[in-house]
């Protein structure tokens, strides 16, 4: 019997679930404005099911030492059985979510992770660019295949040149593809710094001032 041509077509419905942390800024119930809105990813090593985890270092832990950090920070939790790469679906669920329910400034959503969190800042960043305002990968590698979807998207790449996990010549590529198809990204490199170092970047305000220089004309109504 020959093959036949066939085609399915099915609508369905994909669950998905993401423990998070949640941080609101010093006033969010005082008042009627919005607020930007961090997404923060982690690395491979906070993995799993304890979300308090996440507070051993970067955004989760800056927001319990430091006080009137002005915007609302979404931190979740990968389990344990998947990386940030596969789930992009869960994430932009999570932000509609958070949307909803809070008074984000949609217009100001930034986009930020390190290690196995930069690859998937950068590749949820290129799954829905009109999403975020700015992105931040750090030490981290992308898809480079998707790059060109992030021309229009300010993006500040951070690495280690002394990185033996990801080496930093992983960042610069991300960098030069996206110059070579009309973005332009900044990148700053630590000469001494290994794969483990970059966590201090969240500590430097100059991060979050740059994130504010930007944002969206008009944001997605979702």
């Amino acid at each position: 019997m020959k093959q036949q041509a066939c085609k399915l077509e099915k609508e369905i419905t994909k669950k998905v679930s993401l423990d998070y942390l949640l941080y609101l800024p010093a006033g969010y119930e005082e008042t009627n404005r919005e607020w930007p809105l961090i997404l923060f990813l982690h690395g491979r090593g906070e993995r799993g099911t304890d979300v308090n985890r996440l507070q051993q270092y970067g955004l989760p832990k800056l927001v319990e030492e430091q006080e009137g950090f002005p915007f609302i920070v979404v931190s979740p939790q990968c389990p344990a059985y998947t990386t940030w790469g596969l789930e992009n679906d869960a994430l932009l669920a999570l932000l509609d979510d958070v949307s909803a329910r809070y008074a984000v400034d949609r217009g100001r959503i930034y986009l930020t992770g390190i290690s196995m969190g930069g690859f998937g800042t950068w590749n949820l960043a290129t799954e829905d660019p009109d999403r975020f305002a700015a992105i931040a990968p750090i030490c981290s590698t992308g898809p480079t295949e998707k790059v060109h979807m992030l021309k229009d998207v300010p993006v500040w790449v951070f690495h280690g040149s002394k990185d033996t996990t990801v080496p930093v010549h992983h960042a610069e590529e991300m960098v030069e593809k996206l110059k070579a198809c009309g973005g332009n990204p900044r990148l700053t490199i630590y000469p001494e710094a290994d794969h483990a170092a970059l966590t201090p970047v969240f500590y430097n305000m100059e991060i979050y001032d740059w994130f504010l220089q930007y944002s969206r004309n008009n944001p997605p109504i979702r």
